[in-house]
């Protein structure tokens, strides 16, 4: 698996082009293809922030899959994100990706959007780590032992 290379914003209006753009040596990518997986997401958010001080080459973000879209209805959209998220590191760490998704999934061996996906991704795009769904222990002490070992 390999995260494909493309060019995006986040909330915070900053143009990313991905994955050389992500900020740690690896990266947890927080995937989700509807509005109501946010609160899978959710489950994940506090190991995440744990484990950035842990280990201070990694980072999270969040990733909202959306079918391409046209640029007014991408601003609707992301202006509504925006409003719903004050915090100005979680609109740093979220990411709206709007593309087609079919060839998305593919790269990233992701076969249904009925769950959210998480990848860890190293600066050249290589998946080191995969998982679905909301938080359990097996996949903390998982994705924690794959940064002990790679960190």
């Amino acid at each position: 698996m390999v995260f494909p290379p493309l060019t995006s914003e986040n909330l915070a209006h900053e143009k990313l082009d991905l994955p050389g753009d992500f900020e740690g040596d690896l990266n947890l990518c927080l995937i989700a293809f509807e509005q109501w997986q946010q609160r899978l997401i959710n489950t994940w958010i506090p190991l995440a922030q744990q484990l950035e001080q842990a280990y201070p080459r990694f980072r999270y973000y969040e990733f909202p899959v959306i079918q391409r879209l046209n640029r007014l209805y991408r601003g609707f959209i992301n202006q509504g994100m925006r409003a719903g998220i004050l915090d100005t590191t979680a609109r740093h760490k979220t990411i709206t990706l709007y593309l087609e998704k079919d060839a998305f999934k593919q790269a990233l061996d992701i076969p249904s959007e009925s769950d959210i996906h998480l990848r860890l991704v190293d600066r050249t795009g290589a998946v080191t780590w995969a998982a679905t769904g909301a938080l359990t222990r097996e996949n903390a002490l998982s994705l924690e032992e794959q940064l002990k070992m790679l960190l």
